[in-house]
């Protein structure tokens, strides 16, 4: 069948759309960047917030003048809205719905498919160990090194629809970095819903990273997402050492209220997290940190989320990913008693992005005059005589340049910055 995909959500699913492409094309499948040219349309999607599975559940209802005009055209859903939803969204107009842990079964399922079908159970040992992703970037690679999450936030629903933690065998991960880079992808990012938990057997997470850092074919190594509870001085140290590492660290804080934090289940507090940037910005005096916050949560309190504000002017986050709380159900948060009413949520919402943009532009222009190493990636959306990539602190910079650039590392000076790009020379 010829199959065209949609990807939601964050980076894992990215990863794991290309692990589908691998499944789909060994089992003879070919994959097609048109959606009019394929016979079978997937949705790989995300749980996360319900703004998310609201926009996936749109695209099902509008692609059903497809299967009007040819009968044969198949859609399915995949991923966390698939794990989390179920056979429910057969009556929504999926074909069928496939979750997190039986990717590996879906060729097995369209050979022998008839009617609705769906695969949801959970397999904890999953981690696609005999695939090699078919990567879609021209530069760029991300490499997923465990699956699922032990954690149990209290307002996310990733454990519920992912499972588990399980860890890759460290080397297999490793040939899989060195096979990317080999195929001229030399900026890796390594996936993990908490990749700083990773272990295989003593293997720790800063060991991998080590052993990574020497790999030949690569330029750059990047990570996410570090939960602040297991972010250790010994991952600080490799960090510091492995000259590969980039300077950037992904750290959601969440809350800057420690009742908050406790009621959401993150096991650190704000003092906590506080040392932790204060040992980083220590150890690597360059570190770009970005994060993820949460406005109006159950029960927050207009003083608790002043210390919110209050923690992320003290910090002074590079970029922070901003969000009101979005209700899960079947997590313990949707439950408590009383809930922000949206207004409040979204009036919190657009105070703590207004703080952020500031605190962001105030980075980017930082940066005005000084040398920036830029991984070139494709070309600016603006123009084909600039191209685009990210500093060694993950930011995004344009300079001068050609399609011959791209997959390269330049040097260029910061000549203005708005609170998303560096403008080089």
């Amino acid at each position: 069948m010829k199959f065209y995909i949609e990807t939601y959500g964050c980076q894992m699913n990215v990863a794991d759309s290309e692990l589908l492409i691998s499944i789909l094309s060994r089992a003879g499948h070919l994959m097609v960047k048109d959606i009019n040219a394929a016979d079978l349309i997937l949705f790989n999607t995300c749980s996360v917030r319900a703004h998310a599975e609201e926009r996936v559940l749109g695209r099902i209802s509008n692609e059903q003048h497809r299967k009007k005009a040819n009968p044969e055209l198949k859609i399915g859903l995949l991923g966390c809205m698939a794990q989390r939803m179920g056979k429910s969204l057969l009556e929504r107009g999926a074909d069928f719905v496939v979750g997190v842990d039986q990717y590996h079964r879906l060729p097995e399922m369209l050979a022998e498919m008839d009617e609705s079908a769906f695969l949801l159970d959970f397999d904890s040992s999953q981690v696609y160990h005999d695939y090699l992703p078919v990567h879609q970037d021209k530069s760029c690679a991300f490499v997923t090194i465990m699956r699922g999450c032990n954690n149990f936030c209290s307002y996310c629903i990733v454990p519920h629809v992912r499972g588990r933690e399980r860890s890759r065998p460290w080397k297999d991960i490793f040939s899989e970095v060195q096979s990317a880079g080999e195929a001229g992808l030399k900026d890796l990012t390594i996936l993990g819903q908490n990749v700083n938990s990773y272990h295989d057997g003593e293997f720790d997470f800063p060991d991998l990273l080590k052993r990574l850092n020497d790999v030949q074919s690569i330029e750059r190594l990047r990570f996410i997402t570090s939960h602040p509870k297991d972010l250790s001085d010994k991952l600080i140290e490799v960090m510091q050492s492995s000259s590969k590492v980039c300077e950037h660290v992904h750290l959601p804080m969440q809350s800057g209220s420690n009742r908050i934090l406790k009621e959401m289940n993150r096991k650190y507090s704000i003092e906590h997290y506080l040392s932790l940037v204060s040992k980083l910005r220590n150890a690597i005096p360059n570190i770009s940190l970005t994060t993820d916050i949460i406005a109006g949560f159950p029960g927050e309190s207009d003083s608790e989320f002043q210390e919110t504000l209050s923690s992320m002017e003290q910090i002074g986050f590079d970029y922070a990913f901003c969000f009101k709380y979005s209700p899960r159900d079947g997590t313990a948060a949707a439950t408590m008693a009383n809930q922000v009413p949206e207004d409040i949520r979204l009036n919190r919402l657009q105070q703590m992005i207004e703080l952020q943009r500031r605190i962001t532009l105030e980075k980017f222009r930082a940066k005005i005059g000084k040398q920036v190493e830029v991984y070139v990636e494709d070309f600016s959306k603006k123009s084909k005589t600039m191209v685009s990539g990210k500093t060694r602190d993950n930011k995004i910079a344009v300079l001068s340049g050609c399609e011959t650039d791209i997959g390269t590392l330049k040097q260029a000076v910061v000549k203005t910055a708005t609170a998303g790009t560096l403008i080089c020379s």
